[in-house]
């Protein structure tokens, strides 16, 4: 028998007992109708419904199974050899089956003798899962929320199952308007492909959000501060615009804490409804919301039940006052503040808990804070879990609590910052508490998450600065998991060069006493630009060494003291700008450069004090810092001078992700030399201090303060036409220093979506002001000629300054001898250069013969004019915006700075980057 007729056979008999079982209920409702009184027997069975026939299986067999074994196909039955079965227990049987999702198709033959055999089709294998339409939700996001997978066997509830779970995954993502069409390619060996085609389409947006029942406040400033946005033109690129339910429920939570910082202590979401438009586009979201009453802070006290605190001046310095309107934010902040309290003082587990004192008739809330009874407590042990590289010792060395220790919550929470600060270990490190084997005792539970802390890089950039980049370098910052530091650096470019190699011990002998040390090569090119053609005016080359160590005097204030010597080395290109006498010509290179060169040798002592209270070095978001230096040049060497300077910061997390900081700089050296002369400064320009780009944004590189900037003259001197050239390309351009500067900077960091952050955006907006001054005023050329006409008579030129005639300088040998050119009409020898003026001699110096008249060999110096600007302590000052970007190619910083203040002869910048290297 097939399955269809069995499946017609079992409905057959039931068709009877239906009605048998209809005729029967007739009866009884009848009889029940003539008498309602009268009770009647039971029923008896009706004598039309036939029992049902019984078979016994003589055999039992399975035919068109591939991998499944016979007896597991038997196993999902009842049927055994010998038993009895009917036509029930067939259809139960096939039914059986089709739920065990391993068959296709299922039929039973031999009802009527007895010998059943059993007929499957096993549903076919999924050779692979083909995801195709999906742009904006991944592979990699979908599959791993699917159940198929490749050699699973393929069932249409699964096919289903995983629609559903494809379809609320774009819901997640706001695209109502998915669908998911799934498909089915048959291969050989009873094999398939699963297809899910999938149609994304738009993402949900919020056409409208709708406020019912709000008087007190604007719609405006209600939807300012839920987290989902009114989609419109300009909120493009922004992710808030679509519908998420989770993002529903956050924006009610928004809704109350604002109108209970507002003193509305009765206010409630009635109802929050979203709908989608006819179009499956849109949404709408109606919120319906009761403001009720405003209200005032009533009687405001504080009851502790630790013995050891005053009442009466825990209440005197609530931020709250009798008559304030109510801001349920400040009795947040105020149990928090208790709380720290009541665990500086060692109690950690000390509870505070607010009560309520509602007057609904006056519309005022008193509110007493309880401080529970709590124990003095103790540190029981502290466990430090997660690092596999790093010591234990490097991280309990920066806990400020030992085990043993009384309690003490800011010591806890500076321990936290502290190891923030080391930078190996992932953000938001912090410690976790919970109660020891005792009340009074209390654990403390560093798990920390170790992140890479070596460095290897090799990178090529551009920089609007340096132009090409070159840097390789290694540094390790936590070398043998023991907190050291090793690094070695190499960078080239067509501004600098170095190399560089540095260790320092934190903890030297494990004791809180830093040292380190360093040797360095700096090549360092000093230039301007004339138009695009960079022009190098001295080269400085220095080699040398620092030693350094630091201890620290308390929590917050350290010591530290170093050592360098260093031998500097300061040139000039002797083609350019020397003269004949192999001197250093002021006329070609300025008198400033030719005070500069020479060989000095440097050792110098440096000492520094320090203060350091933020949350992190590395990217601070609350605390100060503040440091005082000196240097002292002089031990030994050919440099004398004294040094000193002076830095502060300070960062404000003002909410919201927002972060502020002020930060200020000086410094100021005096020369211990004595007077070099007029119009020579005693400290040497490779001493002096410099400022522009990187640290004041808006400026070019060196581009404030002091400068000597040389105009060259157009026209013909003997027709009067000399007029001097005053286009900025044209211009050169020496930034000479200061001895004495000043820096401050204004920054607020804004913060980015999820998205921007973690791409590594950290934009902000900033202002900056300062200064560069101190210098003795050099004296400038102008050693030049004024023309005269035949009677000896001075000419000037059109716009009455002075006509200049260009200098003329003789070119000599290696050892100073005047060189002469042989006419061009002297066969072999014409046009070539000889120290012979009459005749001519193959070496230079040697014997000359022959009566030639030679020419001078010389060169000649276009007139020029020279100018002293910049040298003011009057302020700069510069606003602007910029981005910090870690991006694939390196850190990138830009900036776009525009100067408000400014000075004659500074050197401005409005837009600057740089990638591949930082500064």
């Amino acid at each position: 028998m097939t399955r269809n007729k069995a499946l017609n056979f079992g409905s057959h008999a039931k068709i009877v007992a239906l009605a048998c079982t209809m005729l029967s209920g007739i009866g009884v409702a009848h009889a029940q109708e003539a008498s309602s009184a009268t009770t009647l027997p039971p029923p008896q069975a009706s004598p039309l419904v036939p029992a049902p026939e019984k078979h016994v299986v003589k055999s039992l067999k399975v035919e068109g199974s591939q991998r499944i074994e016979p007896a597991t196909i038997l196993s999902y039955t009842k049927l055994r050899v010998g038993e009895t079965y009917t036509t029930e227990t067939i259809d139960q049987a096939i039914k059986d089956l089709l739920a065990s999702d391993f068959l296709a198709d299922v039929s039973i033959e031999g009802v009527e003798t007895g010998n059943l055999v059993i007929h499957v089709k096993e549903n076919p294998v999924i050779n692979r899962i083909v995801l195709e339409g999906n742009k904006h939700l991944k592979d990699d996001k979908i599959k791993p929320e699917i159940k198929l997978a490749p050699r699973q066997i393929f069932t249409r509830t699964a096919v289903r199952a995983d629609v559903a779970r494809i379809i609320e995954l774009y819901r997640r993502q706001g695209r109502f308007g998915a669908t998911v069409d799934p498909q089915m390619v048959n291969l050989d060996q009873n094999r398939v492909d699963v297809i899910f085609e999938i149609h994304e389409g738009d993402k949900s947006k919020v056409r409208a959000i709708n406020i019912i029942g709000n008087e007190k406040f604007p719609d405006s400033e209600l939807r300012s501060q839920m987290a989902t946005k009114q989609s419109k033109w300009f909120r493009l690129f922004s992710s808030n615009t679509s519908y998420d339910q989770d993002r529903l429920s956050y924006d009610q939570q928004k809704l109350r804490q604002f109108y209970l910082t507002q003193g509305y202590a009765d206010f409630r979401v009635i109802s929050a409804v979203a709908e989608l438009t006819p179009d499956k586009e849109d949404f709408i979201i109606t919120y319906v919301v009761e403001e009720g009453d405003r209200y005032k802070f009533g009687d405001v006290s504080v009851h502790s039940g630790i013995r050891d605190f005053d009442e009466k001046k825990l209440t005197k310095f609530l931020p709250m006052k009798k008559g304030d309107w109510y801001n349920a934010k400040l009795v947040e902040d105020t149990v928090d503040q208790l709380t720290e309290t009541a665990g500086t003082f060692g109690y950690a587990f000390a509870k505070v808990n607010p009560r309520f004192e509602p007057d609904r008739k006056n519309h005022t809330m008193g509110i007493e804070f309880n401080i529970d009874q709590a124990q003095r407590t103790y540190v029981e042990r502290i466990n430090i879990t997660g690092n596999t590289n790093t010591k234990d010792k490097v991280i309990r060395r920066e806990m400020r609590l030992a085990e043993g220790d009384a309690f003490n919550s800011l010591l806890v929470k500076r321990s936290e910052d502290r190891i923030n600060s080391l930078g190996y270990f992932q953000d938001k490190f912090a410690i976790k508490q919970s109660e020891g084997d005792s009340p009074d005792r209390i654990v403390l539970d560093a798990n920390v998450e170790e992140k890479p802390t070596g460095e290897l890089s090799l990178s090529a950039g551009f920089s609007s600065l340096e132009r090409f980049i070159v840097q390789g370098a290694i540094q390790q910052n936590n070398f043998r998991g023991m907190g050291q530091t090793a690094s070695a650096q190499i960078s080239w470019s067509t501004y600098a060069k170095s190399a560089e190699l540095g260790f320092t011990e934190p903890y030297l002998f494990d004791r809180p006493i830093a040292l380190g040390g360093k040797i360095f090569r700096r090549d360092y090119n000093s230039f301007n630009y004339l138009g695009n053609d960079r022009n190098t005016t001295y080269s400085q080359v220095s080699t040398g060494f620092q030693i350094f160590s630091g201890v620290p005097l308390t929590e917050y204030w350290t010591l530290s003291g170093n050592y360098t010597l260093s031998q500097t080395d300061v040139t000039l290109d002797r083609s350019r700008f020397y003269n004949a006498d192999g001197q250093c010509d002021p006329v070609l290179a300025g008198r400033y450069l030719c005070d500069s060169v020479g060989n000095r040798l440097s050792s110098m002592i440096g000492l520094q004090i320090g203060y350091n209270s933020l949350n992190s070095n590395l990217r601070p978001s609350r605390g100060e810092r503040l440091s005082v230096g000196v240097d002292f040049a002089g031990l030994g060497g050919d440099v004398r001078f004294i040094r000193g300077n002076a830095r502060a910061a300070k960062y404000w997390n003002v909410g919201s992700g927002f972060i502020f900081s002020l930060s200020a700089e000086g410094g100021v050296i005096h020369s211990l030399e004595s007077n070099r002369g007029p119009g020579v400064d005693e400290v040497r320009i490779t001493d002096r201090f410099f400022l522009g780009q990187q640290q004041f944004r808006g400026f070019d590189i060196r581009g404030v303060g002091p400068r000597v900037k040389r105009f060259q003259y157009s026209g013909d001197p003997a027709a009067g036409t000399q007029a001097l050239i005053t286009d900025k390309d044209r211009v050169f351009d020496d930034a000479l220093g200061g001895k004495a500067y000043y820096l401050g900077k204004a920054e607020l960091e804004i913060p980015l979506g999820s998205g921007a952050r973690e791409l590594g955006l950290r934009p902000s907006i900033f202002a900056q002001v300062g200064a560069l001054f101190g210098l003795k005023r050099p004296i400038l050329n102008g050693s030049f000629t004024q023309a005269t006409d035949s009677d000896g008579k001075l000419l000037y030129n059109e716009d009455g300054s002075p006509t200049l005639l260009p200098r003329t300088t003789a070119i000599t040998d290696g050892s100073g001898n005047p060189l002469y050119i042989v006419p061009s009409d002297n066969g072999d020898i014409s046009g070539k250069t000889t120290t012979c003026q009459v005749g001519y001699s193959d070496t230079f110096g040697g014997a000359c013969s022959g009566t030639t008249q030679n020419t001078a060999y010389t060169s000649t110096t276009p007139p020029y004019y020279e100018q002293y600007l910049g040298d003011s302590a009057s302020p700069r000052l510069s606003v602007g915006v910029g981005v910090d970007w870690n991006s694939p190619f390196g850190p990138l910083r830009l900036d776009l700075a525009k100067v408000i203040l400014s000075q004659p002869g500074d050197d401005t910048k409005l837009f600057t980057f740089n990638v591949g290297t930082q500064f």
